[in-house]
């Protein structure tokens, strides 16, 4: 039997700490937080009962410091560390210099990290143990000579894949030979940056194909069992977006047949605690082994919701020594559950990360069947330095259509204003036919991508109507009420505005000079929080988010945030922008490929810029001469900064 666990150290932040302290409060375990120093008024910390500040900013000099985490430990008191997902949660000689220092490790021993973190002696393993794999290159010579070699041996496309890797980050898809020296070079800074550690293995890239993982529990007494498989195919940047329990369309003897191969897996790495055994399931329902995940998953809740387990208290039982609480003939499976994970970026733009403050954050209301996994609250800011996930939503039913309609009623009650976020990109989703009919492969959003990610649609006159009286309303409630007017005005408030106003509104890039607003008939019920209008015996009513600095109007199936502009300051700073490229998002400039006197090319690679864990290419937009750089290596800029300059070539 080990320690008895009475206060837990939970290294990592955002929804992923917040949701273990949830459970480590309800086993009556005292929580402490560690974050860095743009992290110290984060949820995560103001959820802990002690927090400990690690410094800096860049998870190198934070969430990565084991030295500074082992001594937190110890000033607390802690007896356990638990990793969460991503940071140190996969690093072996972290879990060893825990164990070193007396503390349980809420993980599996170091042996299973090192066995299954290299991605290429994973290969080698499950190759022994009779789990098929996909064909691919998982040797020691790095070298793009050797690797170039062995990929024109099995043929393009290929998948480069960090060795020590996970979520996406030093994943590349190569499509021919010119692409692989750049393409190998990116995903190489993008795992040391992540993980410490730049090697790559190669796969053959598989033509929709789905993406199946286990969920496999081990104890310290030589059990193991699996929790019947997730589907986690939809994917943007090979990281998960939609996932759900069970896989639509598995029978019975694949669910078995890739259960066991799990177990197998586990069990010959002597495995213990939470891991999941990740698949590639192809048309002809052949399954390859793809990877081992040696901590617990950002999907685990929808296995939770059918279910009925917590798998993080499952994890915290295991490692005080206590057995697995089922054997796998009563492992439960009821209903489907689907979880959407809600990031700050721009779809419409790459995907592309975003930073900021979150000026209105609204969760959809709590039922039957719905669960929000959050590590954000309204007001607070988005730091560029970590994964841009904010929040993930999780809806069950007892059927995947019951499922599917409760998580689109979530997301369309959720209200988000103050920096990009993929909301409306989820929505589509969930709404899609295609996805209602349970059509899934990894290349779902590249082949419904226009229908997905429509160009924006213009804004039409009734819009800007309501948005008018919406605005005005707001700035009245704002001027004359108390500091959090919305909840505090009796319901069905009224306006008292003059019948006509002028203002310049923007909503998102598109904007209007609104001359003339009639604002008679308005009104707002703040318990419903409901903009209704009345006129000419028509009665509207609108769904309408307020908060300090931020007005969100929901229309045709999405939120438009609101905001007032000057026209002629907005002009003024577009033409002293002319010709200059800007920082699209926060981030450290990580590599310059252009110097001041070159002449480029239209796409050519002018800068790489690394955000929230990824990098960026900054490209000409046309030919021409850089005739300044307004940043060197290593530089951290805001979004907005004007970067390098170019002269239109004549």
């Amino acid at each position: 039997m080990s320690t008895p666990i009475t206060t837990l150290l939970v290294a990592n932040r955002g929804e992923i700490a917040c949701r273990i302290m949830r459970t480590a409060k309800a086993l009556g375990i005292r929580t402490v937080a560690v974050h860095s120093e743009v992290d110290r008024h984060a949820q995560h910390v103001r959820e802990a009962d002690v927090a400990i500040n690690l410094g800096g900013a860049k998870p190198a000099d934070s969430y990565l410091r084991t030295d500074l985490i082992l001594a937190a430990a110890k000033a607390t008191g802690a007896q356990a560390v638990h990793p969460g997902y991503g940071f140190l949660s996969e690093n072996a000689e972290f879990a060893r210099a825990c164990e070193n220092q007396g503390l349980i490790f809420i993980g599996p021993p170091a042996s299973a990290i090192d066995a299954m973190g290299s991605k290429s002696a994973a290969k080698t393993l499950m190759a022994q143990a009779g789990v098929p794999l996909v064909p691919g290159y998982h040797g020691d010579d790095q070298s793009l000579t050797c690797l170039r070699q062995e990929i024109t041996a099995m043929g393009y496309p290929v998948l480069l894949k960090a060795v020590a890797g996970g979520g996406g980050k030093g994943m590349k898809v190569v499509e021919s030979d010119a692409e692989l020296a750049a393409a190998l070079a990116s995903a190489q800074r993008e795992a040391l940056a992540s993980f410490g550690d730049s090697r790559m293995l190669v796969e053959r890239y598989l033509i929709r194909p789905r993406h199946i993982e286990i969920q496999v529990f081990a104890d310290q007494h030589g059990h193991c069992i699996h929790l019947n498989e997730r589907d986690c195919s939809i994917q943007r940047r090979h990281q998960k977006v939609i996932e759900e329990a069970p896989a639509p369309g598995l029978s019975a003897a694949l669910r078995e047949a890739m259960g066991d191969a799990a177990v197998t897996a586990a069990k010959a790495i002597g495995y213990v605690g939470a891991g999941t055994v990740e698949f590639l399931l192809d048309e002809q329902q052949r399954f390859y082994f793809m990877e081992m995940n040696t901590r617990l998953q950002v999907e685990h809740p929808v296995t939770e919701a059918i279910t009925g387990q917590d798998l993080v208290a499952w994890q915290l039982n295991i490692a005080q020594g206590k057995p697995l609480p089922l054997e796998q003939a009563q492992v439960p499976l009821n209903g489907h559950a689907i979880e959407a994970r809600l990031y700050a970026e721009d779809p419409s733009n790459g995907f592309l990360p975003a930073s900021g403050r979150l000026a209105l954050y609204r969760e959809p209301a709590h039922g039957p069947g719905r669960r929000m996994d959050s590590g954000v609250s309204e007001g607070d800011d988005v730091s560029p330095f970590y994964d841009p996930m904010l929040a993930k939503l999780i809806a069950w039913g007892d059927t995947r259509e019951a499922a599917r309609l409760n998580l689109l009623g979530m997301l369309r009650e959720t209200a988000i204003a103050g920096l990009q976020t993929n909301l409306s990109f989820l929505t589509g989703i969930i709404e899609h036919p295609a996805f209602a009919a349970a059509q899934l492969d990894t290349g779902f959003i590249s082949r419904h991508e226009t229908v997905l990610i429509p160009p924006r649609p213009i804004l039409t006159d009734d819009f800007w109507a309501v948005a008018g009286c919406a605005w005005l309303i707001s700035q009245r409630l704002i001027e004359h009420a108390p500091p959090c007017p919305w909840q505090t005005l009796p319901s069905g408030w009224r306006s008292g505005l003059p019948a006509s106003s002028r203002v310049h509104l923007r909503s998102g890039e598109q904007g209007r000079q609104l001359d003339t607003l009639d604002t008679h008939g308005c009104s707002f019920d703040q318990s419903a929080q409901m903009l209704t209008i009345e006129r000419d015996g028509m009665t509207q009513r609108y769904p309408l988010r307020l908060a300090a600095g931020a007005v969100c109007l929901f229309w045709q199936s999405h939120w438009h945030p609101l905001q007032a502009f000057d026209p002629i300051s907005q002009a003024e700073q577009a033409q002293q922008h002319s010709g200059g490229l800007l920082a699209p998002m926060n981030g450290s400039i990580v590599r310059l490929m252009a110097q001041v006197g070159d002449r480029v090319q239209a796409g050519s690679v002018l800068l790489v810029l690394e955000a929230m864990k990824m990098e960026h290419s900054i490209r000409a937009p046309q030919d021409g001469k850089v005739t300044a750089l307004f940043c060197v290596e290593g530089d951290l800029v805001a979004e907005g900064t004007v970067l390098v300059e170019l002269e239109d070539s004549e």
